[in-house]
């Protein structure tokens, strides 16, 4: 069932099928701000899942550029992935190190790179993205500067676990072992000797973006 939609979300969804109708597959996130005048990634996001939403479009965030209209003639959207592999985006780069920081309207599951995996190595691709690692704070891990990390998109985490973190008052992110430890603090942990773990009395100051679920290295 669709639903009204607002100045912003008509001028999107006009773009999207005239670019469709012109080049046969859909924009990128950026081509889709570029277009309606939205600078942040993360505010063309949210009208993309309005959009979804209102039964206009349907997304693949396991796919690159992975729109299907569904209210708009013209050639249809092809997934571009095969029944062996699947294209997963590459949204950028990650630290494994001293966090740094990252816009958080780079975090939306959306790229214009991607790299491409078997199916029976992923499993069930919903979810997955990439990022390189910058950084040698996990090469105890077996994770080098360089190397790509493929991360699942939750909030949660075991202990223990290897996950992509967003401190919400430095605005930066890191990757490390994520513990929520028993008094409440939480502790993220480097796999290198020579570096000391980040430690938050506040667990509301720390957000889960993905846990990682394969590491491919970069051979030098």
């Amino acid at each position: 069932m669709t639903r009204r939609l607002s100045e912003r979300q008509q001028k999107i969804l006009a773009f999207l099928g005239d670019y469709v109708e012109e080049n046969g597959y859909p924009p990128s996130i950026r081509e889709i701000g570029a277009a309606a005048g939205i600078s942040s990634t993360s505010v063309v996001s949210y009208n993309l899942r309005r959009l979804e939403q209102g039964g206009y479009i349907t997304r693949q965030p396991d796919v690159s550029r992975g729109l299907r209209l569904t209210h708009r003639p013209g050639r249809p959207v092809s997934a571009s992935v095969s029944d062996d592999i699947v294209r997963l985006p590459l949204l950028g780069r990650i630290v494994a190190g001293e966090p740094m920081p990252v816009p958080a309207s780079d975090f939306p599951l959306m790229g214009d790179e991607t790299i491409e995996l078997t199916r029976d190595l992923l499993g069930d691709p919903e979810g997955l993205y990439a990022l390189q690692v910058e950084g040698n704070s996990m090469i105890d891990a077996l994770v080098h500067d360089g190397d790509i990390v493929v991360m699942r998109h939750q909030q949660r985490v075991e202990n223990g676990e290897m996950a992509a973190v967003w401190l919400r008052e430095r605005e930066e992110v890191t990757l490390k072992h994520f513990y929520q430890e028993s008094n409440g603090r939480v502790r993220l942990q480097p796999a290198n000797p020579t570096m000391k773990p980040i430690y938050l009395d506040d667990p509301s100051l720390v957000e889960v973006q993905g846990k990682v679920m394969m590491v491919i290295r970069q051979l030098k």
